[in-house]
């Protein structure tokens, strides 16, 4: 048996970065909406639910009875975030928290909850989110669904006996304590003793009674339980817990900010589908965004030069450290020059191109000029040959020159038009989309894997290769993202709003179609990382790509 102290849980604070628009977003309303949703799905949690086969029991026991309490927390305010994958806007950077308490009105339960138990909660919380997340209604609604809920587990007692926390003893026990410390981890018996020394490096404490850990995922803090009465509330939260979700929605937007310009440089580079001035107008927004956060780390800057509560500013500065600020502002920087350069680049070719365009014209135009000399050299002709002025061989004469010059202003007129319009077609890009329905009332739907709209469900389509006829490359695309082979039944428009692909101007021809044979050969493809049938009933509550659902409602598949 094992001679370690044995921490005894007490309660967690749970944390997950949001923007949302607050004109259509009420943040209170939603944590509501999200504390009742969780409470509903652990009520109905059954043992094919749990992924932990050989946790279930204990799992299943923790959810029935445990205390939830959610709350929105606005953080920046009058943030105008404007996510580039979907085009959606937001204009508050904050959090949810949620207050747990597992077994409040059975403490004596709370001895053999363990990392291990805990961890496996947020994991089922976390799929509640994002299947919220999804629903049309939460459009206003951006979670920070790629990374886990962040959870501070705390503790107020120790068996067998209350230990002093001097470094000889968090050394002594480390085994113990790097399990609470980074609570996604697990509990494995072979880890190396390395790991164990860097996990409980970093004890924020200044007091022998007490250890403050945090990590990127999760903190730890124990205090001894008259400690624990007399300062968590008062001390602690406003000290450690708070200025964690805070500075993990920095890093949010800082993240979100760095794949917007991610994308706005692959825009760069795709010509075809490119409006300089629309994307630096959102490199503007960008930098306004950078410059805001920077405001705010600035106040926290200045709490490190002037405060002189020495335990909170070294929790500021682990904070800084742990979450890799500094470096994430910096990557930012280095890539706002690197898209000025590309926009720079994109200019001096549009103007070259542009150059180019204007000594064709100046050509035609020397064209027209020589027409003026046609005309002159007609009254020379006329007047060497004698040909009287008004005789029929001076009008026919007159008559070839006009026709001349005429064909030469038809010719450049149809050229200017013509040269407008190869324009106008080069920068719009064509794709296909399908409505495939599988005849007991599904539809199919792939979930994309690359941005715009990164991890949002969309209809099955691709872009339109260069001479290839739309039903010829609907067919291809439905084969390459689902495996399906389909029978094109009817067309049902042409999609052409501006606005409606955030890539630029593509315009998107809808079909709708049936499957040959059945779906036992459906399996993601290229652009998918997942397809499935999806019931028509459940696609009213979907937040679809593009302008995916109102060719469905165009289809008369929803209403």
């Amino acid at each position: 048996m094992s001679d370690d102290p044995q921490f005894i849980y007490k309660e967690e604070y749970w944390y997950i970065s949001a923007f949302i628009n607050a004109p259509k977003i009420n943040g209170a309303e939603k944590s509501q909406e999200i504390d009742r949703l969780i409470k509903e799905r652990f009520g109905n949690l059954t043992e094919a639910d749990v992924y932990r086969k050989d946790l279930k029991d204990d799992i299943l026991e923790m959810v029935k009875d445990v205390y939830i309490k959610c709350r929105w927390v606005p953080y920046l305010k009058n943030f105008p975030y404007k996510e580039e994958n979907s085009e959606l806007k937001f204009n508050t950077l904050g959090y949810f928290q949620f207050e747990v308490e597992h077994y409040k009105m059975h403490p004596e339960k709370k001895e053999k909850l363990t990392p291990m138990l805990i961890q496996q909660i947020p994991f089922l919380v976390l799929a509640v989110l994002k299947d919220f997340s999804n629903r049309e209604d939460n459009e206003g609604l951006l979670l920070d669904l790629e990374s886990p809920i962040y959870v501070f587990a705390t503790s107020n007692k120790i068996k067998p006996v209350e230990v002093e926390w001097t470094q000889k003893n968090i050394e002594k026990y480390k085994k113990t304590i790097a399990y609470w410390t980074v609570i996604y981890s697990g509990q494995w018996e072979d880890y190396s003793e390395t790991l164990y020394s860097k996990r409980i490096e970093n004890n924020l404490s200044n007091r022998l009674s007490e250890l403050h850990f945090i990590r990127r995922n999760s903190g730890f803090i124990y205090m001894a339980d008259d400690n624990y009465t007399k300062f968590f509330d008062s001390y602690m939260k406003e000290f450690v817990l708070e200025p964690t979700p805070r500075m993990r929605s920095v890093l949010f937007a800082l993240r979100s900010i760095n794949e917007s310009l991610d994308l706005l440089f692959l825009k760069t580079q795709s010509e075809g589908f490119m409006d300089l001035e629309t994307i630096e107008g959102k490199i503007r927004n960008l930098r306004l965004l950078r410059g805001l956060i920077q405001t705010k780390l600035s106040m926290i800057y200045n709490e490190l030069d002037y405060n002189r509560r020495q335990h909170y500013t070294s929790v500021l500065k682990h904070l800084l450290k742990e979450f890799e600020i500094d470096n994430v502002v910096n990557r930012i920087s280095e890539k706002f020059e690197i898209i000025y350069d590309a926009i720079q680049e994109l200019y001096r070719k549009h103007n070259d191109a542009l150059q180019e365009r204007t000594e064709k014209g100046l050509n035609l135009l020397n064209l027209l000029f020589g027409a003026g000399i046609l005309a002159d050299l007609a009254g020379v002709v006329m007047l060497a040959l004698s040909i009287p002025e008004n005789s029929v061989l001076s009008s026919l004469l007159n008559g070839t020159i006009s026709l001349i010059i005429l064909g030469i202003l038809i010719s450049t007129t149809w050229f200017f038009l013509y040269m407008r319009l190869q324009r106008k077609k080069k920068n719009v890009g064509k794709a296909v989309d399908a409505i495939i329905e599988d005849g007991n009332g599904n539809i199919v739907l792939i979930k994309r894997m690359y941005p715009p709209f990164q991890n949002y469900y969309a209809l099955p389509g691709g872009f339109v290769e260069k001479g290839e006829k739309p039903v010829k490359a609907l067919i291809r695309e439905v084969k390459e993202e689902t495996n399906l082979d389909i029978k094109i039944e009817e067309k049902i428009g042409v999609y052409d709003a501006k606005g409606r692909d955030p890539r630029g101007n593509i315009h998107s021809t809808t079909y709708r179609c049936s499957i040959k044979g059945d779906t036992s050969k459906m399996e993601m493809g290229d652009d998918s990382s997942h397809v499935e049938l999806i019931s028509i009933k459940k696609l009213q509550e979907f937040i679809l790509a593009f302008d995916h659902k109102q060719m469905l409602k165009d289809a008369n598949i929803i209403d």
